[in-house]
Parts: C-alpha cells; sequence; structure tokens
C-alpha cells in the first residue's frame, strides 16, 4: 500500500493552486502500481502515450533544465543542446533529487525547491489533455499544454530536429 502523503505530492499541488491550477491541484491520481515511465503511465490511464508529459531533468553546461516532452519520443539531446547554445548531458540521481526535491520517475513539473530553466515540447500541444507526474512516481495529474507552459514559466520548443 502506498503512502497517500507523501510531501512531494503535496509541494506540487501546493504549487499548482499557487499557479492558479486549482483544477489540476485537486484531480492528482493515485495509481496502483508505479508509472515511471511513459508507457507505464498511459497504459495505467487508458490514453496514448504521447499525451504523457515526461519530466527529464538534464544539465545543459553543468545548470540543471527541466525538459518536458512527450512520451511520445526522445529528447535529442545532441540537437537540442546545440539549439540552447551549450551540450546536454543526462543528470545523475542525485542532481535530479538535489534540482527537484523529487526522485527520478516521479519528478513533476512543477513544486522544485526553485525554479528551474524548462523546454516544454511542442509535440505536447497535440494532446488536449495531458498526464503529467505529481511528484511521486504513483501520481499523475491532467493537465493542458498552455497551462503547463503557464506553470513552469517554460520556452515551448521542438526537442527533436523537425522532419524535413
Amino acid at each position: 500500500m502506498v503512502d497517500r502523503e507523501h510531501p512531494a505530492v503535496h509541494r506540487v499541488q501546493d504549487a499548482l493552486r499557487a499557479s492558479g491550477a486549482h483544477t489540476a491541484a485537486e484531480n492528482v491520481v493515485w495509481l496502483d502500481d508505479a508509472a515511471s515511465t511513459a508507457a507505464l503511465a498511459a497504459a495505467a490511464l487508458g490514453v496514448e502515450v504521447g499525451a504523457i508529459a515526461n519530466s527529464l531533468v538534464f544539465l545543459l553546461d553543468g545548470e540543471p533544465l527541466l525538459v518536458l516532452t512527450s512520451g511520445a519520443h526522445r529528447v535529442d539531446t545532441d540537437w537540442l543542446g546545440s539549439e540552447l547554445g551549450g551540450t546536454i548531458t543526462r543528470a545523475p540521481a542525485a542532481v535530479v533529487k538535489e534540482a527537484t526535491g523529487q526522485v527520478i520517475g516521479g519528478v513533476a513539473p512543477l513544486g522544485h525547491p526553485a525554479p528551474l530553466r524548462t523546454v516544454v515540447d511542442v509535440a505536447l500541444a497535440a494532446h488536449p489533455q495531458l498526464w503529467a507526474a505529481a511528484g511521486h512516481a504513483h501520481t499523475v495529474y491532467p493537465t493542458s499544454f498552455d497551462e503547463l507552459v503557464r506553470v513552469t514559466g517554460g520556452t515551448p520548443r521542438e526537442v527533436v530536429p523537425p522532419p524535413g
């Protein structure tokens, strides 16, 4: 049985409320099984994997960078790093925990100790309803592309090279 009083989830809900996303804050879903990947979350919710907003923490020239990407594809770190004017590497688990206050598999788009530079994958805009982690691997919340950009202060952009 999962403890449904997890402090990281409360911080995410508080951050959602503070940003005016009250509906999202009140509709956190606790899943029976951990949804530590987009495919697991999509299967548990019965939605397309592309509607899952993965929260991935990277390092851009040594500084944490949060990339909210569609579960339907992987971030092209070489391409995105070049687009952002630096080099992107995967952040170690300890850095993810320090930067977000959350562990890999449950990292939410917000509710972090301090704001993170955030990129929001424009591919997420293709889905009217998105699902994002709520601070724990057993939690997700519903949101929209516009709300995700607004509450994170993120920059919408491609995270893989456009076709052609």
